[in-house]
């Protein structure tokens, strides 16, 4: 049985070592079963703080989504009313919070949205390296928030945890900066799909939140693998049902089309708002008090105004799954929605931008569905014939308020679809993401993206790959005379010429004046001295075609010639004659423009 199983074990460790691809697709299933493991705990842990702090001992009733009535939160309606609970344990989580993050994370307030945004960072500036601690503190201090009501998702800070427990994997390993951006976004995805149970979505999610105008295409097959490792140890544990309990729905009516425009003008609306309150409060307001009395205070009166709100409107605790399932199924009137989107957008600002932990993604979700749910539901009463499933119009919302902000179109979409088990809402749900980008342009909600690959640092290197097409032949051959050979010239007077300079390539001329070939001294050596060919064999016999540049060719262009010819010296001819020969192009002067070039970028990197 070992013999067998010898070579095939034999073969699997060479690919290992010498394929990059399935390194990291094996690497990202490891990281899968890790992140999975840690998004388990996570959820516990969040599932757990909320039923004892916000359901035992303060005694509210908030709705739970179906698929996470974990400790059944329906039981509060028997205890006492004690919302002061709320107030202190949200103090008390803000000023503990401030404390560890001025200690041991003083850096990480200023300059990042969330967890995610953290990521973004550490994958563009940081050579994919994040700080053992940083995930540890941010996972726990946000599990402590939003189970005392804070309003904040638990997304942003999983993907957080996964990504450093992939750049913590990929030190361990010693591999290259290259491979640790991509293990790390590896365990991002796998934290990401398992907590949302949408595998797919949060693999392309984690590898687009990167760019605005782009994706880390390289990433994809082990995020793929992590999500869908972790999902399915997630789903192990707690069920494969989806996170909301909401029928099946479509787009059965072009009709609509209209009120879907509509839904992404009022989201990249709501977004704007969204976006712009946050950064407001969290410069403005909490930074410069910050800057005053220090980070703990700081959170610690986030934390107590957070309550304070939570205790005057609930809906606006935690990160509010239970309020997007009753507004999916109809049971939310209108105007109860929009003052739970105004209140969530002010409730996410004071949680977050005091320098408490947690996500931006869930309370997006939420504004974002909201959103949806009222014109939605406006529709339906307008046109009741047309707008027959107003509840769909609250998970377009979702999807497309965050396209429009995070400017990743592709994967909240597929989210949606995973969440309703379904692609009946495709064609408005690719509607309204691409309009919401498009009129979200100048919004951000990470402040760490970049507009493509070619504005990282992370791809310093591809970039570099087009520093030949930047630069010209005029900027580095040898301008000068150069030696014409006639076609009609013997063996015997080529020897003379060939030994008299230092060149390796000669221009042939024909008999009409014009140049129609290239002889290359190695394609001469082997009868160089065969004094029996001297008079019979003519330059135009031993030539090859002509491959020729102009000072205006971009040195890519030389080396594929180069390639092409293998040849070490190539002419350079003028643009306006041709039969003008200007000088010769050495394949070491390519070479030399190159890495000058190529140091330079990095020096002012």
């Amino acid at each position: 049985m070992l013999r067998i199983l010898k070579k095939p074990v034999h073969e699997f460790l060479r690919l290992y070592r010498t394929v990059a691809y399935v390194r990291l697709g094996v690497l990202g299933m490891g990281l899968g079963l890790l992140s999975g493991c840690a998004a388990i705990l996570f959820f516990l842990g969040i599932e757990a703080g909320k039923h004892y702090i916000q359901v035992v001992w303060a005694g509210l009733s908030l709705p739970a989504p179906a698929g996470e009535t974990l400790f059944g939160h329906a039981e509060a309606a028997a205890r006492a009313y004690r919302p002061r609970v709320i107030v202190a344990a949200l103090g008390v989580t803000g000023l503990v919070t401030g404390w560890l993050v001025q200690r041991f994370l003083p850096n990480s307030l200023d300059g990042m949205t969330d967890g995610t945004d953290a990521m973004i960072r550490a994958f563009h500036a940081e050579k994919g390296v994040i700080r053992r601690r940083a995930p540890l503190l941010k996972g726990l201090t946000s599990i402590c928030t939003i189970a005392a009501g804070g309003s904040a998702g638990r997304e942003g800070p999983v993907s957080q945890i996964g990504a450093g427990i992939g750049s913590w994997l990929s030190m361990r390993l010693g591999l290259s900066p290259r491979e640790r951006r991509i293990l790390m976004l590896a365990g991002a995805a796998g934290g990401l799909g398992a907590v949302f149970r949408a595998p797919l979505g949060g693999a392309l999610t984690a590898i687009e939140v990167l760019y605005r105008e782009d994706f880390e295409s390289e990433a994809l097959l082990p995020a793929v693998l992590s999500s869908v490792v972790s999902y399915s140890l997630f789903t192990f544990v707690f069920g494969t049902a989806p996170i909301f309990g909401i029928p099946r729905f479509s787009f059965t009516s072009v009709l609509e089309l209209p009120w879907y425009l509509l839904l992404s003008l009022a989201c990249a609306a709501s977004g704007w708002a969204y976006v712009r309150t946050f950064r407001v409060l969290k410069y403005s307001v909490f930074g410069k008090l910050r800057a005053r009395v220090g980070i703990m205070w700081t959170t610690a009166l986030g934390g107590v105004l957070m309550g304070l709100f939570g205790i005057l409107y609930p809906p606006v605790l935690s990160d509010g799954y239970g309020w997007i399932e009753q507004a999916i199924l109809g049971q939310l009137p209108v105007v109860t929605m929009v003052t739970i989107l105004l209140g969530k957008t002010l409730a996410t600002a004071v949680t977050l931008g005091s320098g408490m932990s947690g996500g931006m993604f869930a309370p997006a979700l939420f504004v974002g569905g909201m959103t949806g749910g009222v014109v939605g539901f406006a529709a339906q009463q307008v046109q009741p014939n047309v707008v027959t499933q107003p509840g769909g119009y609250v998970l377009v919302g979702m999807a497309a308020f965050f396209a429009g902000i995070a400017h990743a179109p592709i994967g909240p979409l597929v989210m949606v679809c995973e969440l309703t088990q379904g692609y009946g809402l495709l064609a408005p749900l690719m509607l309204s993401s691409a309009v919401c980008i498009l009129l979200g342009r100048r919004t951000a909600l990470y402040e760490n993206q970049v507009e493509n690959k070619f504005e990282s640092p992370a791809h310093l290197q591809d970039a570099t790959v087009n520093l030949l097409a930047t630069m010209r032949v005029r900027d580095c051959y040898t301008r000068g005379r150069v030696a014409v050979v006639e076609e009609n010239v013997t063996l015997k007077a080529l020897t003379d010429i060939i030994t008299n300079t230092h060149a390796f390539t000669f221009p042939v001329r024909g008999m009409h004046g014009r140049l129609n070939g290239l002889l290359a001294v190695q394609d001469v050596r082997g009868i160089l001295y065969e004094a029996d060919l001297f008079d019979l064999v003519l330059a135009g016999d031993l030539a090859r075609p002509l491959t020729a540049l102009t000072e205006d060719d971009d040195l890519y262009t030389a080396l594929l010639a180069f390639v092409e010819t293998d040849l070490s010296q190539l002419p350079v001819v003028s643009k306006d004659n041709e039969e003008d020969v200007l000088g010769l192009l050495e394949r070491s002067d390519l070479f030399r423009a190159y890495s000058d070039s190529l140091k330079a970028l990095r020096e002012e990197q």
